[in-house]
């Protein structure tokens, strides 16, 4: 096995499905933790300039309403809306996927059965490195989630933290983007 850090410029990160309506379907890891894990993950992807894909499926007239800690870092977002359970065979959400040029995705989202791990695996079919953020991401059960998770591993998508997400991209903690990044991971921390 070989390993490097995650360098910042390499990741794009994909949040899927993080919207009202679903996220409160998470069994597996309870809403506020999970939003809290989100929250670290949009804030990481805007002191990194990490660029990002939401994506959202389909909801009642108005449109998608994405929780609100991705736009608190980022700004303004508009979800790409799909009809299918996974980003990769929803075109638009493909190509916003691949214009980024990068070719390391990390992935939140509800639920991990379905959106993510469908999302997961079709990522890693066209070459991409998956590494799956298990503490921003929810799923429907305990079992299903854990069979989703080993389906993934086999697959080679990696499961990985904020923790060691921030840890890599920090570098040198005593830089000042290092020392963000470990200030928002010990925020989150402290619940």
């Amino acid at each position: 096995m070989t390993y490097a850090p995650l360098d910042p410029a390499v990741p794009v990160i994909l949040f899927a499905d993080l919207q009202k309506g679903i996220v409160e379907r998470s069994t597996t890891l309870e809403q506020a933790r999970l939003r809290r894990g989100v929250g670290v993950l949009a804030r990481l992807a805007q002191l990194f300039s990490i660029p990002v894909v939401v994506t959202a499926a389909p909801s009642p007239p108005g449109g998608p309403e994405i929780v609100p800690e991705i736009g608190d870092a980022l700004g303004e977002v508009r979800p790409v809306v799909r009809n299918t359970t996974d980003a990769f065979t929803h075109l638009p959400t493909r190509e916003a996927i691949e214009r980024a040029g990068r070719r390391t995705l990390l992935v939140s989202g509800v639920a991990t059965e379905v959106i993510v791990q469908h999302s997961c695996l079709s990522a890693a079919a066209r070459g991409f490195a998956v590494q799956l953020v298990v503490d921003a991401c929810g799923g429907i059960s305990a079992r299903t989630e854990d069979a989703a998770l080993r389906r993934l591993v086999a697959a080679g998508v990696v499961p990985t933290s904020l923790a060691s997400i921030a840890g890599q991209l920090a570098g040198d903690f005593t830089q000042p983007k290092g020392a963000q990044a470990l200030g928002i991971l010990f925020q989150m921390a402290d619940g």
